[in-house]
């Protein structure tokens, strides 16, 4: 599944051609991207053709696309995105369909070329093999704490205050902020963390108490803090806590300035490209090989129905780091 780095990859690479974009045709192709909308397709385009979009907004591993409201007293609402298992959202002109096509939207860019002319139109196709991931239009809440609901890059500094800059897709407003918002709060998570007396890689896991790390970058960040995914979160002192929230800061940037982790095709950016921080993995997939630190031999290890994968001397089992 995209995590925080293969999504804000994406919103990074559409926000340039959809921050102000006038949406002009909606084609749906295949409903079954449509599970998180309330209602049909005839529905979904209906909404969604003739609205501009403000920006490209992601916190964990949602997007969100706000869009202007066509009457002052309307609701205000977003195009919301998550990519599932295996969505892709692909930008271009005049590009073959891609054959997993699910939802295709014609967008006039706000822009203008050199001369003058309005920019060209694109397309954006909305792609998923596994049809796990899935487009909506959604109302927009309120944050909690009157902060920015979440990331918008550019957006964030030529229009800081934006109305809908302090509200969230109702659909994602259960989901905790990631920690690469500005608005995440360091002090509250640790002491979240520090009342789980489950294993520190499921608290990590936990959407509800941090947001856009899966499995990949969870044992990156435990293998750089050398912990144990076993090691009861309530058991850690502050310290530690604060020191595994700087390695996940530091390999989810290290990843962001890489295009993300691929595998196999179905993460690429909106070009179609993949990501190359594969190549730079310590300890997820690489198993059999020797550990970057120490020279141990990773090893792979069966974890909630999925893999965790760590050194076995660096990131000793619980029973044996109390020593």
């Amino acid at each position: 599944m995209p995590e925080l780095p293969e999504v804000e990859v994406v919103r990074a690479g559409l926000e340039p051609a959809v921050s102000g974009a006038l949406v002009t045709a909606v084609q749906v192709l295949d409903e079954r991207a449509l599970t998180r909308h309330d209602g049909p397709g005839e529905d979904f385009a209906h909404r969604l053709t003739g609205r501009t979009i403000e920006a490209a907004v992601r916190r964990g591993k949602f997007l969100w696309f706000p869009l202007r409201a066509v009457h002052p007293d309307d609701a205000p609402e977003a195009l919301v995105a998550h990519l599932g298992m295996s969505g892709q959202i692909l930008l271009g002109r005049d590009r073959p369909a891609a054959k997993h096509r699910r939802i295709l939207l014609a967008v006039q860019p706000s822009g203008t070329t050199r001369d003058g002319a309005p920019e060209p139109a694109v397309e954006l196709e909305f792609v998923d093999q596994r049809t796990f991931g899935s487009m909506a239009i959604d109302r927009m809440v309120p944050t909690i704490d009157g902060a920015a609901a979440g990331f918008a890059g550019a957006v964030d500094e030529r229009d800081p205050d934006a109305p809908w800059r302090a509200s969230i897709p109702g659909q994602v407003s259960h989901i905790a902020r990631d920690p690469l918002d500005p608005a995440f709060d360091d002090a509250r998570f640790i002491q979240l963390a520090r009342k789980r007396s489950s294993g520190i890689k499921r608290v990590l896991l936990d959407q509800g108490v941090i947001s856009g790390i899966g499995n990949i970058y969870a044992d990156e960040s435990l293998w750089a803090a050398k912990l144990h995914h076993d090691r009861p979160a309530d058991r850690l002192p502050r310290a530690t806590v604060q020191l595994l929230l700087d390695e996940v800061r530091t390999v989810l940037r290290r990843a962001l300035v890489d295009g993300g982790t691929s595998f196999d095709a179905q993460y690429v950016n909106v070009n179609g490209q993949s990501g190359y921080f594969s190549q730079r993995l310590n300890v997820y997939g690489q198993q059999g090989k020797p550990c970057p630190r120490c020279g141990t031999e990773i090893v792979r290890e069966s974890w909630m129905n999925r893999s965790s994968h760590r050194c076995p001397v660096c990131q000793p089992s619980p029973r044996l780091s109390t020593r």
